[in-house]
């Protein structure tokens, strides 16, 4: 057995131009701070994930969820991946919204409990006790490559 890592880093243009001038919430907050810009090193893959060779880099992802601007479906489905493992930050943000969406698509979806982070202990914790059980099998990543990846 084995996986096919796939990356959907969030990422703008320095101008910010994909976004509504209406923008509210967290977009806003995105965007007054200047983060994810695709030309600073926000918007850059740390060098402890960057992609390996054979991993898939999904590109457009200019919102909460991997699906939504993406070709995160298409690229999964002619992958035959049938089942979605996921890490990432904001807990209770993209990681939720990436979550529900695979879920919808009738995927097999694992959400990993120590590869995520939220902003605060307490969000974190409302995330992984009761958000993850409605639409994923929460794990640890020991417990998954022990047991999933055998």
């Amino acid at each position: 057995k084995g996986c096919k890592i796939v990356h959907a880093p969030i990422t703008f243009s320095d101008d910010y131009k994909e976004l509504s001038t209406g923008i509210y919430g967290i977009l806003a907050n995105v965007k007054e701070g200047g983060c994810f810009k695709a030309s600073e090193w926000g918007g850059k893959i740390c060098d402890e994930m960057k992609p390996a060779e054979g991993d898939i880099v999904i590109e457009g992802k200019r919102g909460l969820d991997g699906f939504a601007s993406t070709n995160l479906d298409f690229v999964l489905r002619q992958n035959n991946i049938e089942n979605v493992v996921l890490g990432g930050f904001l807990t209770n943000c993209c990681v939720e919204s990436t979550m529900r969406t695979a879920y919808e698509k009738g995927y097999n979806v694992i959400t990993l409990t120590d590869c995520t982070a939220a902003t605060s202990a307490e969000e974190q914790a409302a995330s992984v006790e009761k958000t993850y059980p409605m639409f994923s099998k929460p794990m640890t990543a020991s417990t998954f490559l022990e047991s999933e990846l055998k």
